[in-house]
Formats: structure tokens, C-alpha cells, sequence
């Protein structure tokens, strides 16, 4: 046997705690001036969303006044607002002045 010994690791457990953003939901707004078709495209443009998706979240802006477009970080909420408030006048609605009217709230 030989005088080396060796002693066994010593694990040092770091705890790294991330903290996690809260999430923010962007908030499509309804109006007059923009047409389902705008609505359905813009969610698909900005979003990704489908189609169908994009049909039933026209919809529920058109019943009750709003509608959860994306639930996400406070930043990316905030870009994904401003994107919307840039997206133009509906072509289609010529009294159309503008973008539609989008906000961001916590996530519930």
C-alpha cells in the first residue's frame, strides 16, 4: 500500500436562485374602425397565432370589449403593445385613422 491518501470531494452546493419575471398579459382593445380580417391578420403577423385563433380572438374583442392577445415578460409585453400601436389603419375602413389600442397588465 502507499502513504498517498485522498481525501473525497467536497461538494459545495450553490444555490443559484433565479427569480423569475412576472407575467404580463397585452390586451387587444375594440373599436369601430378595424375590420375581423385587420384583427385576424395582425394576430397573425405579430403573434403567429392561426387563423381560427385569430377568428375567435377577434370575436371575443368584438363581444366583450377586450381580449388576452399573449401572456408574457414585462419587456416583451411592452414591444408586443407598441407593435400593435404601430400596425397601421385598416385599409379596408376608409374613417380608419389608425392602430388599434393595446395595454399591458399583470397576469393574474
Amino acid at each position: 500500500m502507499s502513504g498517498t491518501t485522498t481525501t473525497p470531494e467536497r461538494k459545495t452546493k450553490e444555490q443559484t436562485k433565479v427569480k423569475k419575471q412576472p407575467p404580463y398579459n397585452v390586451i387587444l382593445h375594440d373599436d369601430d374602425d378595424h375590420s375581423f380580417a385587420y384583427v385576424i391578420f395582425m394576430l397573425k403577423e405579430l403573434f403567429a397565432h392561426p387563423e381560427e385563433k385569430g377568428f375567435q380572438m377577434a370575436k371575443e374583442v368584438n363581444d366583450t370589449g377586450r381580449v388576452i392577445v399573449c401572456t408574457t415578460s414585462m419587456e416583451r409585453a411592452e414591444l408586443k403593445r407598441d407593435q400593435i400601436h404601430a400596425f397601421g389603419p385598416d385599409p379596408t375602413i376608409p374613417r380608419c385613422a389608425g392602430s388599434m389600442t393595446a395595454t399591458i397588465e399583470p397576469a393574474e
